[in-house]
């Protein structure tokens, strides 16, 4: 009987590692998520000036302000998958969801360099480098690891439109402009899209996380 027990035992134990070395071979040479160019996302979520552009999109160069006070650009993400978000700090309908799954993917790659988070405010007039910093502390935002950003409002609107195709609706980064969105956008190494994922839902937020993943075995 003991014998039968035993052998029981060893044949439980290989077959739970196998099963764990077949699942991370799965997650190895999960297929990383496809780049999108602006023909492949949805036409209302494009600037109409690029309506006709089938290749070679990338994030266009910015210069943003963080919660520290200190100038943000693409340098900054040089060689890092990001994601990035709108929001503002005195939103109280979706914006506190998005951050709190913002700061899910903080978790998760929290020991990660190759991985950084990007939220910028569109609401920059109002959200003043002080208020950035008190909803960082109050969102457990890791300076080295996520800017919570202002600028110039119309830069800020422009890279939302033409660059990260995170809103639907028009509009030229006045004074009346408003742009509110759940979208969550991947960047890649090269300053690609590699997805757009609806922030307020848990299902998205951890697909995100898995095409992360497959970024980074790339």
């Amino acid at each position: 009987m003991k014998v039968f027990i035993v052998k029981s035992s060893l044949s439980l134990l290989v077959l739970v590692l196998i099963s764990a070395h077949v699942y991370k071979l799965y997650l190895s040479h999960k297929e990383a998520p496809a780049v999108y160019n602006p023909t492949d996302v949805n036409p209302e979520l494009v600037d109409a000036s690029l309506h006709h552009l089938s290749e070679n999109h990338r994030v266009a160069d910015f210069e943003l302000i963080n919660q520290n006070g200190k100038t943000i650009t693409q340098d900054t993400y040089k060689n890092k998958i990001y994601v990035a978000d709108f929001i503002f700090t005195s939103c109280p309908t979706i914006c506190p969801v998005m951050t709190n799954n913002m700061a899910k993917i903080q978790q998760e790659f929290l020991n990660d360099d190759e991985v950084m988070l990007l939220s910028l405010s569109v609401t920059p007039d109002i959200d003043s480098i002080p208020r950035l910093k008190a909803y960082a502390d109050k969102n457990g935002v890791i300076d080295s690891k996520w800017h919570i950003t202002t600028g110039n409002k119309k830069h800020i609107y422009e890279l939302a439109r033409k660059s990260y195709f995170a809103v639907t609706d028009e509009g030229d980064g006045g004074l009346q402009d408003f742009i509110h969105t759940s979208n969550f956008i991947l960047i890649d190494k090269d300053k690609q899209i590699r997805g757009i994922y609806n922030g307020i839902k848990d299902e998205e937020v951890s697909r995100l996380i898995e095409d992360i993943k497959a970024l980074q075995s790339l």
